[in-house]
């Protein structure tokens, strides 16, 4: 049996507003940070507009039905207390941060997310990130 160990998945009404604003920004990516206020939230940038480094870890390249996934970044620091979930990237009405392309939208996206079962664990360890 197969057992999905994906880091990060998104919800479709998510992946839709990726696709309109992939038309609007061209290729996108998010960076998790893990800092307060909007900066515990997923921040949505342009492709190359956020400089990522060794502090960060490439998570997931976010299929949303496009010639180019969405990458998915996060502090090294937060993944170290997130290493043990999976997020899902999800959109709910509201005012996020300025600094997001989706703030002008009237929505923003935020991460839910839940444990990894065990078995899904003992597949995560043996495999690198992505």
């Amino acid at each position: 049996m197969s057992v999905d160990t994906r880091r990060v998945d998104v919800t479709g009404a998510a992946a839709e507003l990726l696709r309109r604003l992939t038309g609007q920004y061209g290729p996108l990516m998010f960076h998790q940070s893990g800092g307060c206020c909007d900066g515990s939230s997923p921040m949505c940038f342009p492709a190359g507009e956020f400089t990522t480094g060794d502090a960060d870890v490439l998570l997931a390249s976010l299929d949303i039905s496009l010639d180019q996934p969405v990458p998915f970044w996060m502090s090294r620091s937060q993944f170290a207390y997130w290493s043990h979930t999976r997020l899902t990237v999800d959109v709910v009405p509201g005012r996020g941060s300025g600094f997001s392309v989706e703030a002008p939208e009237g929505v923003r996206f935020l991460i839910r997310s839940r444990l990894f079962t065990d078995e899904e664990t003992e597949h995560l360890v043996a495999l690198p990130l992505a």
